[in-house]
């Protein structure tokens, strides 16, 4: 059995500026459940990619750049793939962060399928969750990541329940998830159901990055004619969440 204080990397960012508040260390984690159509991360769906990497070497590192991460503000995310998938590992990097007086992030999907001490472990020392949802719509979901969407938001009500303070990411894939009725439905499912923890939602525009990856994998892209939205349609959608549904937009 591998170590607790052992996990499948699959890179790390040493001074991220988007994952969290603050200059970050953003681990990106190795698997994922998901199988999301324009994945720019196509390369950490295996649980048996990426290289392995223990956590005294991880921390070395961290406290060489201990002067970019301010205390209480910048620190570590735990990224992916799915950060989850490897909960012992994230725990007890968590754990050995918060005694250098640094934030932790969890950046997830959110695909939780059991609800015991070890989640409540890992939330314990879990400072703020970047939640990603996908699509409002089950069937739409499903078709987009080839899963259902229920986990996730049955953990954005418990993250809500838990005061876990969230940020909420919505990627705007023209096609797919742009349709009005769909930021409607965000809207008022992040308005009514899981205001209380969540700080902000983030709208990313998607982009075509990642394309590469799946070439390297002699995949389809499936995405491969769609072209990221205007900035009058992002505008538009923050418009709607902003107004109707009184949300704070990033």
């Amino acid at each position: 059995m591998k170590s607790k204080y052992v996990a499948r990397i699959q890179s790390i960012e040493t001074c991220g500026a988007v994952d969290g508040p603050g200059i970050r260390y953003v681990v990106f984690m190795q698997g994922c459940q998901f199988r999301c159509r324009y994945c720019h991360n196509r390369d950490t769906w295996s649980m048996s990619g990426g290289k392995e990497k223990n956590i005294a070497e991880m921390l070395r590192e961290i406290q060489s750049y201990l002067f970019f991460y301010k205390p209480n503000s910048g620190g570590v995310t735990v990224s992916g793939g799915e950060a989850t998938l490897q909960m012992p590992f994230v725990i007890n990097l968590f754990q050995q962060v918060k005694q250098l007086n640094l934030t932790t992030c969890l950046d997830t999907n959110g695909c939780i399928l059991r609800y015991n001490s070890e989640l409540d472990e890992l939330l314990n020392v879990t400072d703020l969750v970047l939640l990603d949802l996908k699509h409002m719509d089950e069937k739409q979901h499903t078709l987009l990541t080839g899963l259902t969407n229920r986990y996730t938001l049955d953990f954005a009500r418990y993250l809500n329940k838990r005061r876990i303070p969230m940020w909420i990411r919505y990627v705007v894939v023209p096609g797919w998830t742009d349709q009005e009725s769909n930021i409607h439905a965000l809207g008022k499912f992040v308005s009514t159901e899981i205001r209380e923890s969540v700080e902000y939602v983030d709208i990313l525009p998607y982009h075509e990055l990642g394309k590469y990856k799946w070439a390297q994998y002699g995949e389809k892209y499936d995405l491969e004619n769609v072209s990221p939205p205007s900035a009058d349609e992002i505008k538009k959608i923050k418009t709607i969440l902003s107004k109707e549904y009184h949300l704070k937009i990033r």
